[in-house]
């Protein structure tokens, strides 16, 4: 789920579209520097998960649901989905943030999450400017175009 944000902003960049990502909840992740080299895609609960993405060609049928919990399926399903995006090129997600943030993108940190997850600004990846409350980042951003993926 780290991708969407990502492909969307190097896309507005390259049309000199100026980008500021919040990052909240699962996301916080990404900016973390003990998480963003092992974040994982779980096929349990993803009803959008295809056999197809997994690389097994069985038409259109999602991975059962049950097969998600075994012991396991999670690394599975990870290390299928970035050999699949390694073979098309795509950037981890470090590289891709560091892509981001050369091009002028501005990453914030949600307060409430940095709250919860007992986080402080030291623990983010070099980029993220500053941690800010949900308001402040509206406010930053007032008259903009806000995509929520």
């Amino acid at each position: 789920m780290a991708y969407p944000a990502l492909v969307m902003g190097w896309a507005a960049l390259g049309n000199g579209i100026d980008v500021t990502i919040f990052f909240t909840f699962w996301g916080m992740d990404m900016i973390t520097k003990l998480r963003q080299d092992h974040l994982e895609i779980a096929a349990v609960g993803n009803t959008s998960m295809k056999m197809s993405m997994m690389g097994v060609n069985t038409g259109n049928l999602g991975i059962p649901q049950w097969m998600g919990s075994l012991p396991g399926m999670t690394a599975v399903a990870t290390a299928l989905m970035k050999s699949k995006m390694a073979k098309i090129h795509v950037p981890p997600v470090s590289e891709y943030l560091q892509m981001l943030v050369d091009g002028g993108a501005k990453l914030y940190a949600c307060k409430m999450s940095v709250d919860m997850m007992g986080l402080k600004k030291e623990d983010f990846v070099d980029g993220v400017i500053d941690i800010v409350t949900a308001s402040d980042f509206m406010d930053m951003t007032d008259g903009a175009q806000i995509i929520f993926i």
